[in-house]
């Protein structure tokens, strides 16, 4: 017999690529000024943190982005979410414009997760 098992962090990142596949969620962060624009690595992952957590109503999950994002319109970047149980998630960050110092941006979780590393 066949017993399905869900873990707390699967349940998450479940959760996490639902609410970002139906929300079409967004967000605009005000950044120093600087030519272009860019919006810490640190400060995106805290933001894109903040945002799931609000659009689960789950805890803040841990969020890393490599590397800053340039408020460019049409700058990609791809962060990663991890789940306590290990397994992560792929978030694409897009800028969609840039105005008065603020870089406005969408953000998509990927549908699946990765599993859990051995």
């Amino acid at each position: 017999m066949f017993k399905a098992r869900t873990t707390t962090g699967l349940s998450i990142l479940a959760a996490v690529a639902a609410s970002t596949l139906l929300l079409g969620c967004s967000s605009s962060v005000e950044v120093k000024k600087s030519t272009p624009p860019k919006l810490s690595a640190d400060k995106l992952s805290g933001t894109l943190s903040e945002k799931l957590a609000a659009a689960t109503g789950q805890p803040k999950p841990h969020v890393s982005c490599p590397e800053d994002l340039v408020g460019k319109v049409g700058t990609t970047s791809r962060c990663t979410l991890t789940a306590d149980d290990g397994s992560t998630l792929g978030v694409t960050v897009k800028v969609t414009s840039v105005s008065d110092g603020r870089i406005h941006y969408d953000f998509k979780a990927d549908d699946k997760a990765s599993p859990v590393p051995n």
